[in-house]
């Protein structure tokens, strides 16, 4: 098994010592250089910085741009605010180069890309590139970093969120001897067979933050305090057979049911629970899978996802035969919200053309994800990324013929942005109403990164649209539906502008990208879901949110898991499947009683049920059940 316990602990003692070394890294570099000190929180005056050439006098003045739009949204004050976000800054750093590098590591493990982190600047790629630079690059160690931005570059397309050398994470560079160090952590053969492994990724994002980062939050305070703490102390890893057999039984089973049993997934799901002689009504027609939406609603690093990615490729075949042999208007796709689609034999000229396109329908059209940590986001966008990789692969489409992957649905629960000028510039470019349309939208977003999906966006809207633009009588929830869709359009287009406008300041473009951001939750929120699966946070509420989660949720107001069932159960279409990994407590403690009755059993049906016991997610104190639920109200 890759992933024994041996492994793993070799796999965190290398992400510990590769934190350690970037973060003191960039520590250095923010005070000495960039005089930026996280440790006093005290930041220089630019002027200040005469020892700097043109290009690290750029640096620091985009980071002093960083700076002020983290602190516009944080809640501490004073030096306490300041030293928050540049620890925040660091980490942010250090965990995206050392993503980047683990990613081009298994990109390599896939052959995907031609060597050239396994030797560091040994690599025969960096040795082809050095070639034809013939020099012009500087000393190896200067153009192995010209090497790999190009890299960088090169994947940015496809990932921005990890790849983009612009985004605020991704400000500074680390010195030789460092890079050096951490490669030479990277190609340890004790975890070189790791790097072909999907989960190796989610392994990183896990351990990034130690055990005793978590405990002394928990000591510190018994609710989670911020988003961070909240994302940091509900951080567990979902052992493989537990994603399994949520997938299975929720995904898996919608699929089986609907053929009526008759598929291959009948037999490659081991997990999923079927009676012997059970032989469900087919439906009457099929379901197009380009409508089929699955949603994990706190992604993490996408492990039920990277599951769902392989059946979601056995029912695209299957939909393909079942329209071959039963014709074009045998797939539903009315259910799914998307009528104008065409038949899958009017889109695709052959079944090979079909099938090579499978990978990216998976990406943007079936798997959603939410995390309230962006650093979750960049993780699950390159997992489903690898995995698409892989599909392509495996059937031996080679690189020049693989479709480009679009902009996928994993979004990172960000803070709404909060710098008054800026609002207000970007505001007096709007028609008035749109306007008072954006500030009003950002003010409801507000709690966003303390509660993701859980803000009921579809309750808020309809009375933010009616504020905005006036009633619209009986056909009012169509109409508003309408008007928010094209006053959404219009701001994505303004955001868009204005972050590239010549005159726009790199603060601004952060502006407008969290605008953007919080514009694609809103979408996330307003969806219906076929399929929800999640391994949620639990314990008390966040302090922040608390009151608003009382009101909105009361019957599961107990704990943060059982409001996040709830929710899960409330984005679902009717006859949709919920599978959730929680603490047990909830299925027996009194003070349940109201969510059991109400909810599990008031709006769902229990499918399924497993108590697992302790031990099962990592180091979580708690006894755990796997369960799937069926919405049947």
């Amino acid at each position: 098994m890759a992933f024994d316990n041996a492994t793993r602990a070799r796999l965190q003692r290398f992400v510990a010592e590769a934190r350690t070394l970037l973060t003191e890294d960039f520590s250095r570099q923010l005070q000495q250089t960039y005089g930026m000190d996280p440790v006093s929180g005290e930041v220089s005056e630019l002027e200040s910085l005469r020892h700097l050439d043109d290009q690290r006098l750029e640096t620091a003045q985009l980071l002093r741009e960083i700076f002020e739009h983290y602190l516009a949204t944080e809640t501490a004050k004073g030096k306490t605010a300041a030293k928050a976000v540049l620890d925040r800054m660091l980490r942010e750093q250090a965990f995206t180069i050392l993503n980047r590098l683990a990613a081009l590591r298994m990109m390599e493990a896939r052959g995907i890309l031609i060597e050239a982190i396994g030797k560091g600047t040994q690599s025969q790629a960096f040795q082809l590139y050095q070639r034809v630079a013939n020099g012009a690059l500087g000393e190896t160690g200067e153009a192995y970093k010209h090497f790999l931005n190009s890299l960088f570059d090169l994947y940015s397309a496809d990932l921005p969120a990890l790849f983009d050398r612009f985004a605020p994470e991704s400000r500074l560079f680390p010195r030789e001897a460092t890079l050096t160090r951490v490669l030479e952590l990277i190609n340890d053969y004790e975890i070189a067979r790791l790097w072909p492994e999907d989960e190796t990724i989610g392994w990183i994002y896990q351990y990034f933050n130690s055990l005793e980062e978590r405990r002394a939050m928990r000591q510190a305070s018994q609710a989670p305090r911020n988003s961070r703490e909240l994302a940091v102390r509900n951080q567990f890893f979902t052992p493989r057979y537990v994603v399994e057999f949520l997938v299975d039984n929720t995904l898996g089973r919608l699929w089986f049911n609907w053929t009526g049993g008759q598929t291959a997934l009948r037999d490659r799901c081991q997990y999923l629970l079927v009676k012997p002689d059970e032989q469900p009504e087919p439906a009457a027609r099929l379901r197009d899978p380009r409508t089929i939406k699955l949603l994990d609603p706190a992604c993490g690093s996408m492990h039920f996802g990277l599951y769902a990615f392989d059946l979601f490729q056995e029912v695209y075949r299957e939909a393909w035969e079942w329209e071959q042999t039963n014709g074009p208007d045998a797939l539903d796709r009315e259910t799914g919200g998307s009528p104008d689609l065409k038949p899958l034999a009017e889109t695709y000229p052959d079944r090979d053309a079909f099938l090579r396109e499978v990978p990216r329908l998976i990406i943007e059209r079936n798997i959603y994800g939410v995390d309230i940590d962006p650093r979750a986001a960049q993780i699950a966008s390159l997992a489903l990324w690898l995995r698409a990789q892989r599909a392509w692969h495996e059937a031996e489409v080679k690189a020049k013929d693989r479709p480009q992957v679009g902009q996928g649905h994993v979004v990172a629960a960000v803070a709404p942005p909060a710098e008054l000028e800026l609002r207000k510039q970007f505001m007096e470019g709007l028609d008035p109403r749109d306007a008072e349309l954006f500030e009003q939208t950002l003010f409801m977003l507000k709690g966003l990164p303390e509660l993701g999906v859980l803000l009921q966006v579809e309750k808020e809207l309809p009375a933010l649209i009616r504020k905005v633009f006036g009633e619209h009588g009986e056909m009012f929830a169509k109409e508003d539906s309408a008007q928010w869709q094209k006053a959404e359009t219009r701001l994505r287009d303004a955001l868009t502008d204005y972050a590239g406008a010549a005159q726009s300041t790199y603060q601004g473009r952060l502006f407008a990208e969290d605008a953007l951001q919080g514009l694609r939750m809103i979408d996330h929120c307003r969806e219906t879901f076929d399929v929800v699966v999640m391994n949620p946070p639990f314990g008390e509420l966040s302090t922040s949110v608390k009151d608003y989660l009382g009101s909105q949720y009361p019957r599961s107001k107990n704990d943060l898991l059982t409001i996040f069932v709830e929710r899960g159960l409330g984005i679902l279409r009717n006859g949709g499947e919920l599978g959730a990994i929680t603490s047990r407590t909830c299925f027996f403690l009194s003070s349940y009683q109201r969510w059991r009755e109400e909810i599990v059993l008031g709006i769902a049906r229990p499918n399924v049920m497993c108590d697992l016991g302790h031990g099962v997610m990592d180091d979580a104190m708690v006894e755990a059940a796997a369960y799937v639920l069926e919405k049947v109200a």
